[in-house]
């Protein structure tokens, strides 16, 4: 009985659920990353060097960085439903705004505060996932959630490269255009958040009375098993060294996740090809790691292993990304970007079940957050190696280079972390024993 009410609550959840956050997390990489594609005509008219763009799309992390912590723990005073609402609508108006910059300033300005608006955002929803579903099913329920990222790009990509055509419509350009039309979704969708969204589960009337009981209950006894196991506070989640690991794993992932996809149109453009064909190539590899992502967040649930699954990702993308360094034909080098951009994805999908089997409450909510802010310092360096290194060789093979060893080192630090959390459960086994 128990069994069938399980998982008709679960598939209860998931519906109303899922499908809701990824629209929104595709709202938001979509409007993180497009300015990749504004780039192939917006840095020329406005007259902007690689090293500059990799700046303007590496200085939103900074922002990103700096209230991430504050505002997951605000969502979780006040709950996911407004502090959500407010991330997407202020954030979709600076993006819209980004239509209307003039020069390196206005560049750096926007990008920053588009940072600071949607900080928060991604920590928050990892944190309200973990509201709604048992720890054992969190992989591919991330991974689904995630799936919103190499989706966003799969159908963005076109999008951005047809918007790209708008020249001279209305008196603007193109990537003014693309600025606009892919910012104000953002706002809207921000406002039916307000009415949409339920902050926990005690709220969900729209469940049944025994779905309710049972999901409010099972994650009562979770986050108690979680507390009575470690017991961390805020502050104590805030300087554990194992949150700071995973804060290093993540940073490594990320140098490789924006690395590459701020990146991306531009060396496809190299191909020689048109601004709209860029954006159905630059498809292709999403669409590989958007199924892959899928299978391997299934298949880390199955076995209950997390930990190679993130580091073994990790290896596969960064020799992806190496050997694209070195290949000569563009099929073949298109070949290695998929699958490095597979190791990326692949990695993300069951790394944020790993800080929550070891956190809960305000200290899941911090840590979370945390996590996300010192490794999205990745979203700044790995734009801004790539710019600088493209400057100064005038191409893109060392910078890949660069990018493969980030997701490798960390595939060794995501190893070390599992070292250390079999130690700490061994002890803890042996003291249960004693």
């Amino acid at each position: 009985m128990t069994s069938t009410l399980e998982q008709q609550t679960i598939r209860k959840v998931a519906l109303r659920l899922l499908p809701f956050i990824g629209l929104l997390y595709f709202i938001s990489f979509l409007d993180r990353v497009n300015v990749g594609f504004a780039a192939l005509t917006m840095n020329k008219e406005l007259g902007f060097t690689s090293t500059l763009f990799g700046w303007g799309a590496g200085i939103f992390f900074f922002g990103y960085l700096l209230f991430e912590v504050p505002s997951n723990v605000i969502l979780e005073k006040v709950g996911a439903r407004i502090w959500i609402a407010r991330i997407m609508i202020t954030w979709g108006l600076i993006s819209a705004a980004m239509a209307f910059i003039s020069g390196p300033a206005s560049f750096l300005a926007l990008r920053f505060l588009l940072g600071l608006a949607e900080a928060g955002f991604f920590p928050g929803m990892i944190y309200y996932i973990s509201f709604w579903f048992p720890a054992e099913q969190r992989a591919k329920i991330f991974g689904w959630f995630i799936f919103a990222i190499p989706v966003s790009s799969v159908l963005g990509s076109p999008l951005s490269g047809w918007l790209l055509g708008f020249d001279g419509v209305g008196g603007l350009s193109g990537w003014q255009w693309l600025f606009i039309v892919e910012g104000l979704p953002a706002v809207i969708v921000g406002i039916v958040v307000l009415f949409y969204m339920t902050d926990r589960p005690a709220d969900a009337h729209w469940l049944a009375r025994d779905e309710r009981e049972w999901l409010v209950q099972t994650m009562e006894r979770e986050k108690r098993t979680i507390q009575s196991a470690h017991g961390y506070s805020l502050g104590k989640a805030l300087a554990s060294p194992r949150v700071l690991a995973l804060s290093l794993v993540y940073f490594g992932l990320v140098i490789g996740l924006y690395g590459i996809g701020f990146w991306l149109p531009q060396l496809i453009k190299g191909f020689g090809l048109s601004n709209f064909a860029v954006g159905f190539v630059a498809a292709v590899p999403y669409l590989v790691a958007a199924v892959g992502m899928i299978l391997w967040g299934y298949h880390s649930d199955r076995t209950g292993e997390r930990i190679w699954h993130v580091a073994l990702a990790g290896f596969i993308g960064g020799a992806g990304m190496i050997a694209a360094a070195y290949i000569q034909s563009n099929v073949l080098g298109m070949v290695a970007l998929s699958v490095a951009i597979w190791g990326i994805y692949a990695a993300l999908t069951p790394f944020w079940t790993l800080p929550t089997a070891f956190l809960s409450g305000t200290a899941a909510a911090g840590g979370i957050a945390l996590i996300n802010s010192l490794g999205n310092v990745g979203g700044f360096v790995g734009p801004y190696v790539v710019g600088a290194i493209k400057d100064a060789t005038g191409s893109l093979n060392m910078a890949l280079v660069v990018l493969g060893l980030a997701l490798i080192g960390a595939g060794l630090v995501t190893l070390t972390v599992g070292a250390g959390m079999r130690r700490t459960a061994a002890a803890a086994r042996a003291e249960g024993s004693a």
